[in-house]
């Protein structure tokens, strides 16, 4: 690549921050043009920073999609999840903090004095504004919380129907510095096969079941193989109580049947090939409020 062509680039990147459940996840999908970042209507279904990398020509923003930042710190897992996502603020270039719709909570305060600590450019993404039911409150909170922080654009949107996303990328592009681009032109994330596929086994666990189990599930990729074309992929479902073991598999199997199917089948549209997928659910007693636990799961972070 020539010179000029390097000192036209741009290419930073961008933490996507707010508390659980604002639609962080949904909004990178969108971003990206193809999901990799798993999502559900239950709180703090992220745990991990997860990359995506969106390349359109000059222009490459490095997004990073973090756990949701929550006051609620009593378990291990929820203090791993916190730091990760308070880390996502190192070396950033623009914060995208997004809220839902107009409420402002207790945990909205929390991120916001973590924002304004780490001194980044920040736009204020005002997410679900199609799903208020009075659309007259808007313009008045809009105002009200313009005077919380010198936020670099207001932006009111719509991750999941795509609603003025294409508004926060032209501002974030404008805010990424010069630089040779990171990453290939065709990567889309920093993650691994295995990775995204415990993603995926674990989102549809979500899913199906109540409020108990999908917080004390965790899901381990055991074999990742490609044999004779077909992709075989074994994965374990870790619970912390027999109870939860006998509702994910449900009645005569039917609940991990589904999911498996479910979960296959996003899994070949990831990997555009035919996956073989193996499900098994094994009893991890107190695993998510254990360190060394999480650690030997696939939580790596240094824990405080």
């Amino acid at each position: 690549m020539n010179s000029e062509r390097e000192e036209s680039q741009r290419c930073g990147f961008v933490a996507i921050v707010g508390r659980p459940n604002v639609g962080k996840s949904t909004l990178l999908n969108k971003l990206l043009g193809q999901k990799i970042s798993i999502t559900c209507r239950k709180p703090q279904t992220t745990r991990h920073q997860i990359i995506g990398v969106k390349t359109e020509e000059d222009v490459q923003a490095v997004y990073v999609d973090t756990p949701g930042l929550h006051l609620n710190k009593d378990k291990a897992l929820n203090r791993f999840m916190n730091k990760t996502a308070a880390s996502a603020l190192d070396g950033v270039d623009v914060v995208v903090f997004i809220i839902d719709r107009t409420a402002w909570t207790e945990e909205e305060d929390y991120v916001l004095e973590k924002v304004k600590r780490s001194g980044i450019p920040t736009i204020l993404a005002v997410n679900k504004v199609d799903w208020l039911e009075d659309k007259s409150t808007l313009l008045p909170f809009l105002q009200d919380i313009s005077s919380k922080h010198d936020f670099v654009e207001i932006i009111p949107l719509s991750a999941k129907t795509g609603r003025q996303v294409d508004v926060l990328e032209e501002k974030v592009e404008k805010l990424l510095p010069h630089s040779p681009h990171i990453y290939p032109e065709d990567q889309l994330t920093d993650r691994s096969s295995r990775f995204l596929s415990a993603e995926i086994v674990r989102e549809k666990v979500m899913r199906q079941m109540g409020e108990e189990v999908p917080y004390q599930m965790t899901v381990m990729i055991e074999r990742f193989k490609v044999i004779k074309g077909l992709i075989h992929i074994d994965a374990t479902i870790y619970v912390e109580k027999d109870g939860q073991k006998r509702i994910l598999i449900g009645n005569k199997g039917d609940c991990i049947k589904q999911i498996g199917i479910d979960a296959r089948r996003d899994m070949e549209s990831l990997f555009d090939n035919q996956v073989v997928l193996k499900l098994w659910v094994k009893i991890k007693s107190g695993w998510s409020d254990d360190e060394r636990a999480l650690q030997s799961l696939g939580y790596l972070d240094q824990m405080d």
